[in-house]
């Protein structure tokens, strides 16, 4: 794989030129900016990509700023998701000095889908152990409920992201729980995006005296198949520490850090 090739079509496909994440998504292209805003508290909102310099970086912030401070934003959540390659380079650094707070970064990881199946050949759930597909409120609560228990932080935006996923997005989210029994010990999604060539891994989390005995290996070559079939060529993940060495042996690489800086709009 070709690693700046793929970083520069990621950069220009999922950040750029990104389409619209939902029906009641919209994306709002400005200047040096592009923007996504959610219609409902739980849809996701903020910058995608910048293309600034030292010259221009303030000015955009401030325009962020300003807009947070309108009737449409208040309240809301707001997420400028930079990447270490993001320009100017003191990016960062004018966001914490204008308000925002950094969360921990993570590693933006991209796999050849052919290859993370390739290196993923065999790979098998524990016995006793299931794969089931969410496609209802029950499934989407066995889900949030490995998420609190995995990351330790409350699933209540996401089980009402995923519920609106599978509701009006099922084509394009594909939403597993590894059950152990009648617990669900393990549970990952995928996002696709259709017109690009990427299809996204989110969560991965796993219950942790269920770690280590191959369920996230296995979630991960059940999503790269079903990405695969249905046309896309690689899979993205924004690893943690945790599951950046088990990417990196299936075959990802890692292209760039991505840290969010967050601010919660005035009322």
């Amino acid at each position: 794989m070709d690693n700046n090739h793929v970083l520069a079509l990621f950069d220009r496909q999922m950040r750029r030129d990104a389409p619209p994440e939902s029906p009641t998504t919209r994306v709002d292209r400005l200047e040096g900016v592009v923007r996504q805003v959610g219609a409902g508290p739980h849809e996701w909102c903020g910058v995608l990509w910048s293309d600034l310099d030292g010259t221009t970086a303030d000015a955009a912030i401030g325009a962020q700023l300003a807009w947070l401070r309108t009737a449409e934003a208040a309240e809301r959540e707001f997420e400028w998701k930079t990447y270490a390659h993001d320009r100017p380079a003191d990016l960062g650094e004018r966001l914490r000095a204008a308000g925002f707070t950094p969360e921990p970064p993570e590693t933006l990881m991209v796999g050849d889908i052919a290859e993370v199946i390739a290196r993923t050949e065999g790979a098998a759930l524990p016995a006793g152990v299931r794969l089931e597909p969410v496609t209802d409120a029950a499934g989407v609560d066995l889900a949030a409920s490995v998420h609190e228990q995995a990351f330790g932080t409350s699933a209540e935006q996401l089980r009402a992201r995923m519920l609106d996923q599978i509701a009006e997005r099922g084509d394009t989210v594909s939403i597993v729980v590894a059950m152990a029994g009648d617990e669900p010990v393990c549970a990952a999604r995928m996002e696709l995006c259709p017109g690009t060539d990427f299809a996204g891994l989110w969560g991965g989390g796993t219950v942790e005296r269920w770690r280590g005995k191959g369920i996230y290996r296995a979630l991960v070559a059940h999503r790269a198949r079903i990405a695969q079939a249905a046309g896309y060529g690689y899979l993205q993940v924004d690893a943690s520490d945790q599951s950046r060495p088990i990417l990196q042996r299936l075959g990802f690489a890692a292209l760039s850090v991505t840290t969010p800086y967050l601010i919660t709009a005035p009322a």
